[in-house]
């Protein structure tokens, strides 16, 4: 699809007229409009789409819809119904009363693009930035960083579903990519043993049979892996994503004894926290933060918190689960300092602070980091006996 971009969109005289008899005691779309104006241009995603093509939805319509939908809680489904049907949608979008909106489809295609493009973050720099013009946000104010657990859209996997579902994972990749090399090579029973979804509940229940299986599989796994290794005229099949977690998987996991594959031991294996937890998503990792449990991500969220002002996220940052949160207080920073919105105090909880962490913010950035330090945790600390840190001064 083409991009033809307009300038603005205009509020038509009769969607203003009928927004104002029905909203005649306010509505927070509506005063967010009237006051900070236009929010996108769709020349901000030019880049995103190709100059030939069949015309494309309006980018700037399609992010204000993203961050309604995403403030409301909707689905594509439903978001695309509330442009069709609700007068406040149509204000902000600048609709006509009877426009008809678009397909949900167009939603997920759009967020396809940002995503491709690695253009996300201009959605909230965007407003940002109006928020800059209208003066909420203050200069050197005050802001304050906590982070919440992000859930990886996979399945929690015991070991034998999890080397059983990568095996068959890195089968579909090669089927797409190779699927005369594979059909060339794969054993008649491994359709069979790799035809649907490893789950346990199909998983055989005897502590000895499972070991079975987990040693079929392994061995599965390792011919796969010498065959691609093998084969000269096709060397660019271990380079394929899906093949690459197969044999990190398979390095975790197995242990080669007498020529044959077994479970490593659970004191040989790496903790947890580096281990893959899924096929399907790498990266994701499972983490314990105080009672909660879980496997995937952690965003980082920073919003100012002034006395006088809304409160508006500034930063996003998303990190592997098990990343420790005071590892981020400097790429937290360094972010703000290079669209000028360092604050003058920043609240943190005991998670980002240490004392390099104090020194540093206030001698690189000039922010000073507000929150709790870790206790002491030595034995005499705990146990209130013998000499412990506070006991010691500097001269």
């Amino acid at each position: 699809m083409s991009l033809k971009p307009k300038p603005n969109y205009p509020i038509p005289e009769e969607t203003q007229r009928v927004a104002q008899a029905a909203f005649s005691k306010g509505n927070v779309y509506v005063r967010v409009v009237d006051a900070m104006g236009t929010l996108y241009h769709d020349e901000q995603f030019t880049d995103l789409f190709p100059r030939r093509g069949q015309p494309a939805a309006s980018p700037a319509r399609l992010a204000l819809v993203t961050v309604l939908q995403y403030a409301e809680g909707l689905s594509d489904r439903q978001a695309a119904d509330a442009v069709r049907g609700r007068i406040d949608w149509k204000y902000v979008l600048g609709l006509e009363l009877t426009d008809t909106g678009f397909d949900h489809t167009v939603l997920s295609e759009f967020r396809s693009r940002l995503a491709a493009g690695d253009a996300a973050f201009r959605l909230l720099e965007s407003l940002l930035s109006v928020a800059d013009e209208n003066g909420l946000v203050k200069t050197r104010g005050r802001q304050r960083t906590d982070s919440t657990h992000v859930l990886a859209a996979v399945r929690v996997l015991n070991r034998l579903e999890r080397v059983g579902e990568t095996l068959r994972a890195t089968l579909n990749a090669l089927a797409v990519v190779a699927p005369e090399w594979l059909q060339a090579f794969v054993p008649s029973d491994w359709h069979d043993r790799y035809n649907r979804r490893v789950e346990n509940y199909h998983l055989p229940k005897s502590e000895q049979k499972r070991q079975a299986l987990a040693a079929t599989i392994g061995t599965d796994g390792f011919q796969l892996l010498d065959a691609i290794d093998n084969d000269s005229d096709l060397p660019w099949l271990a380079e394929v994503p899906a093949v690459k977690t197969l044999r990190r998987v398979w390095e975790e996991q197995y242990t080669i004894v007498k020529d044959k594959p077994v479970w490593r031991k659970i004191k040989a294996m790496s903790s947890p926290a580096t281990l893959t937890a899924s096929p399907y998503d790498p990266e994701a990792r499972y983490t314990t933060k105080r009672s909660t449990s879980w496997v995937g991500y952690k965003v980082h969220l920073t919003e100012t918190c002034d006395d006088d002002t809304p409160n508006l996220i500034t930063h996003v940052l998303t990190t592997p689960a098990t990343t420790p949160d005071d590892n981020q207080v400097a790429v937290i920073h360094s972010a703000l300092a290079k669209r000028k919105r360092l604050p003058a105090e920043h609240l943190v909880d005991k998670g980002y602070t240490d004392a390099q962490e104090f020194v540093s913010s206030k001698h690189d950035y000039g922010v000073t980091l507000v929150g709790p330090v870790s206790n002491d945790p030595s034995w005499q600390a705990r146990a209130d006996e013998g000499y412990d840190k506070s006991q010691f001064h500097f001269d």
